[in-house]
């Protein structure tokens, strides 16, 4: 027959302590003859690929916007800055 789990307030700290600010992810908790012995928190990082394509096309206009801009400033562009020379 399973023995009752003993629980004192340090291990419902522990725990607390390995669920709060968990966003993804398990706990998990190893009994061993009705205590608890281990505490295992497995997190995961989730990433939504349109959400990561739109900052990818977003930094790449604002990198296009910044090149723009600097030409417009130096009052050249890139392919003014290329000559041939005669020789």
């Amino acid at each position: 027959m399973a023995k009752p789990i003993v629980l004192d307030q340090e291990w419902l700290e522990r725990i607390a302590t390995q669920v709060n600010g968990l966003e993804y992810g398990s706990v998990l908790i190893t009994v061993h003859d009705g205590r608890v012995v281990q505490i295992d928190r497995t997190e995961r990082k989730r990433f939504d690929a349109a959400s990561n394509k739109q900052q990818q096309t977003q930094q790449q206009q604002s990198q296009q916007l910044q090149s723009q801009q600097q030409q417009r400033s130096t009052g050249s562009s890139s392919g003014d800055k290329l000559k041939a020379v005669g020789g």
